[in-house]
């Protein structure tokens, strides 16, 4: 998955220009309950508003409060200028980027043309892991052998599961593979357990959710 399959495109972001002031941001950011601000200038992305931001800037600039907010352009004190997604990078790149940061512009060629959110983010967490359908999850290993993922697909479509979500984790140092797979509830669980072990396939844990 890409990041232009999952940013809210520019045209539905509600963006502010780098010579605004900080009082009209955080009216901004009060009045639609949001996180963070794109700020841009002229289509062209500039940075990063938040409160931590301003408050932050307002604590170095020995300023009052009402002199600060009305004063301070946010070009001044913007931030994550070159923290940012193209829009074809692959959306896993988002997950450590939106670690401390609740959003993250997505830009090509230095035009602002969306964002990302950590929402979006955990929403597609959820997906990979089907946590929003009902089912059967199952955690196994297998050795990093040519074929092994292959030989699950065998195996699913022997017993016609139907597959919710399917995610595989490196464990190199051990020569394994983790996999954590979500089947649709049926009667044939322990069957279908049974025939993984017996292909090599080391089951961990099962639960229904």
């Amino acid at each position: 998955m890409f990041a232009k399959s999952v940013m809210i495109p520019k045209e539905k972001c509600i963006m502010i220009q780098s010579s605004a002031t900080l009082n009209e941001a955080l009216d901004l950011l009060e009045k639609h309950q949001l996180d963070a601000l794109p700020v841009c200038e002229n289509g062209m992305y500039k940075g990063i508003l938040n409160r931590y931001i301003a408050y932050r800037a307002f604590y170095f600039s020995g300023l009052s409060k009402e002199e600060f907010l009305a004063n301070t352009l946010l070009k001044d004190v913007i931030s994550k200028s070159d923290t940012f997604l193209h829009i074809e990078d692959v959306f896993e790149n988002s997950f450590l980027q939106l670690n401390d940061f609740p959003i993250i512009a997505v830009v090509e060629e230095g035009k602002f043309l969306g964002i990302v959110t950590r929402f979006d983010m955990m929403h597609q967490f959820r997906s990979a892991f089907g946590m929003d359908r009902p089912g059967v999850r199952i955690s196994f290993t297998s050795a990093e052998s040519e074929g092994r993922i292959a030989r699950l697909g065998d195996i699913i479509q022997k017993f016609h599961e139907s597959v919710i979500s399917l995610v595989t984790f490196d464990e190199t140092d051990k020569l394994l593979r983790r996999i954590v797979l979500k089947i649709e509830k049926k009667d044939n669980v322990q069957k279908f357990l049974k025939e993984l072990e017996r292909s090599g396939f080391r089951v961990l844990h099962m639960e229904e959710d």
